[in-house]
C-alpha cells in the first residue's frame, strides 16, 4: 500500500470509531435479566417504562437513532433538535442507519438554518424544556449532545426574545468581543444552557452522553453546557458588557432578567442528580488511529489533541516537525542542523499554547525512533483561517497546502530533507467530512507537490494568497489528494496525520 492509503485508513478507522453507533453501543447497554437495568460506562440505573430521551446537535439524529435500537420498548417517548435539512441529506447520502425508523418514539425537530438560531429551533427547545419540567424523581432523562447542540436549543429566560438575545450576540461580536465572552452572555440569559436542563429535569436521574467538538472536552462548553454546572456567574455577565460599553444599552427584558439572577454560581451538589459522559472525542479517535497505524507496522506517536492557532503557525509546526524525522532518516538526528529545528519547534509551540502539549518529552521520544522503522505522528484540534481571499477551500485543506509550500522551500535549502531519502504524506480531514462550504473532507500532500504543481502551471502561493485551496485541489492532478469521505454523522474536530519511511 502506499503512504497515501495507509493515511487514509487511519483517518476513516478514526472516524468510524466516533460514529453514533459505535460509540453508543460502547458506551450503552440494556441488561434484561430480572430487574431491567441501562448500564452506562459501568453505572447501572433501574428502567421500566419511564425512560425518556432528548438531544440536540449535528450528529444527534445518528445518536438518537442507536440508542433507540438499544433502548427498544423501555423508551417512553423523545425529542431530537437537528440542523434543518440533515434527514434529506443523510437519505440522499444512503445512510439509512442514521435514521429513525418508522413509527419512532422520538420527536425529530429540525431547525438553526446555517447553524444560526432561529423559531424553528425556538419551538425545540420549548418541546424539550416541557418534556423535562413534566419529569419526576421515578423518571430517567437520557440526553444526547454533540456539537452545533447551542444554535439547536436556543431558549431565552423570559421575557427576553429569541431577536432581542441575538442582536446583544451580534452587538458584543461586532465590537471584537472573543467566542468565550459571546459564550457566557447567552448562558447567563439561557433557560436551558449553562446546567439549566438539568435543573428543570429535577427530581429526575439525567444522564447525557456528550460527542465533543471542543478542545479539552470542557463539560460547561460543549452546547454551552446544559447538563454541567457552569463556571460562571451573572457578574462575569455584567463585567462583559460593561468592556464592551453596552450595559446602558440593554433591552428593558435583558435588564430585568440580570437584575434577578443568582450572583454565586450553582453549588456542586445541586447537580447530584446528573452522570454527565463524554462518550466521543478527539482523543478517542486519535487512540483508534494510532492502534490501525501500529498495525500496519509504523511507530506511533501522538502529538495532541488539541493542536488548535492560526493555520500558518500551525503549517510551519508540522513542516519543523517532519523536518526534524527527515534528519533522523539522515542520520542526522544530532547536530547543528537539528538543534535549529528543536529552537524553532520549543518558539512555535510556545506561541500556539497548545493545551497539554510537552514538546521537550515529545521531542525525546522522536530521539529514540530508528532510522529504519516507517514513523506516523497524529494529532487532531481545530485551526484558524484569517480570510484575505474570495476563494473557496477550508482549514484542513489550507493546512495541507501551506504544508506543502512549507516543504518544497525547506527542500530547496536543506539537501538532507530531499525526498531520496525518506518518503513523505501529510494528511488533515474534518471527521464530519465537510471542510469548509466544500464536499470534500480535507487533502493530502507530499513534498514534491509545489513542484508538480508547478509542472501543471499552478502557482500554490497564488492559490493561498486567495484561501482558494478547494480549487488548487480540484484541478491538481485530476482532485487525486483531495480527501473526499462523504458526511460522516458525527464530528470531533479534525485530524493530522505525517507518515513517513525510508526509501529504498
Amino acid at each position: 500500500m502506499s503512504l497515501r492509503e495507509h493515511a487514509l485508513t487511519l483517518f476513516r478507522s478514526a472516524v468510524g470509531t466516533v460514529r453514533p453507533a459505535p460509540m453508543l453501543k460502547r458506551a450503552l447497554k440494556l441488561q434484561k435479566d430480572g430487574c431491567p437495568q441501562l448500564l452506562v460506562k459501568g453505572r447501572a440505573f433501574p428502567v421500566k417504562r419511564n425512560l425518556y430521551l432528548v438531544g440536540f446537535g449535528k450528529a444527534v439524529l445518528g445518536m438518537a437513532a442507536a440508542a433507540e435500537e438499544i433502548l427498544g420498548d423501555h423508551l417512553a417517548r423523545g425529542i431530537i433538535s437537528v440542523p434543518l435539512g440533515i434527514q434529506e441529506s443523510l437519505q440522499q447520502a444512503g445512510m439509512w442507519e442514521m435514521l429513525l425508523k418508522p413509527h419512532s418514539k422520538i420527536q425529530v425537530i429540525e431547525g438553526a438554518k446555517n447553524n444560526l438560531p432561529d423559531e424553528e429551533a425556538l419551538k425545540g427547545a420549548v418541546a424539550i424544556q416541557e418534556l423535562a419540567e413534566g419529569l419526576t424523581a421515578d423518571d430517567l432523562l437520557l440526553v444526547l449532545i454533540s456539537g452545533g447542540g447551542s444554535a439547536l436549543l436556543p431558549a431565552p429566560i423570559p421575557p427576553i426574545l429569541l431577536k432581542e438575545k441575538e442582536k446583544l450576540t451580534k452587538m458584543l461580536a461586532s465590537r471584537g468581543a472573543a467566542i468565550q465572552e459571546l459564550n457566557i452572555v447567552r448562558k447567563t440569559l439561557s433557560l436551558l444552557k449553562g446546567g439549566g436542563l438539568a435543573r428543570l429535569s429535577y427530581p429526575a436521574q439525567v444522564v447525557s452522553l456528550i460527542l465533543s467538538d471542543v478542545i479539552g472536552d470542557p463539560l460547561d462548553i460543549i452546547a454551552s453546557g446544559p447538563t454541567a454546572a457552569s463556571s460562571h456567574t451573572v457578574q462575569d455577565c455584567l463585567q462583559i458588557l460593561t468592556k464592551y460599553n453596552l450595559l446602558h444599552n440593554l433591552p428593558k427584558s435583558v435588564e430585568t432578567v440580570l437584575s434577578s439572577s443568582p450572583t454565586k454560581p450553582t453549588a456542586p451538589e445541586d447537580f447530584s442528580h446528573v452522570c454527565n459522559i463524554i462518550i466521543g472525542s478527539n482523543g478517542l479517535a486519535l487512540d483508534e488511529a494510532k492502534r490501525q497505524a501500529e498495525s500496519l507496522g509504523y511507530t506511533t506517536l501522538v502529538l495532541s489533541a488539541a493542536v488548535c492557532g492560526d493555520v500558518g503557525r500551525v503549517a510551519t509546526l508540522y513542516c519543523q516537525l517532519i523536518r526534524m524525522l527527515c534528519l533522523g532518516f539522515a542520520g542526522l538526528g544530532e547536530g547543528p542542523q537539528s538543534d535549529e529545528v528543536r529552537r524553532d519547534l520549543l518558539q512555535l509551540v510556545a506561541e500556539l499554547q497548545i493545551p497539554g502539549l510537552n514538546l521537550a518529552e515529545f521531542l525525546q521520544a522522536l530521539r529514540g525512533l530508528g532510522s529504519k522503522t516507517p514513523v506516523c505522528i497524529l494529532a487532531g484540534g481545530e485551526t484558524t483561517v484569517q480570510l484575505q481571499g474570495t476563494g473557496k477551500g477550508g482549514r484542513n485543506q489550507e493546512l495541507v497546502l501551506r504544508v506543502g509550500l512549507g516543504l518544497h522551500r525547506a527542500q530547496a535549502v536543506e539537501a538532507s530533507s530531499s525526498p531520496g531519502r525518506c518518503e513523505i504524506i501529510f494528511l488533515s480531514g474534518g471527521t464530519d467530512g465537510q471542510d469548509g462550504p466544500t464536499e470534500a473532507a480535507g487533502a493530502f500532500c507530499s513534498p514534491e507537490l509545489v513542484t508538480e504543481a508547478l509542472q501543471e502551471g499552478l502557482d500554490v502561493e497564488a492559490f493561498l494568497s486567495n484561501n482558494n485551496s478547494y480549487t488548487f485541489f480540484s484541478q491538481f492532478q485530476g482532485g487525486h489528494y483531495l480527501l473526499v469521505t462523504g458526511l460522516t454523522g458525527t464530528n470531533v474536530m479534525d485530524i493530522q496525520a505525517i507518515l513517513i519511511r525510508a526509501t529504498e
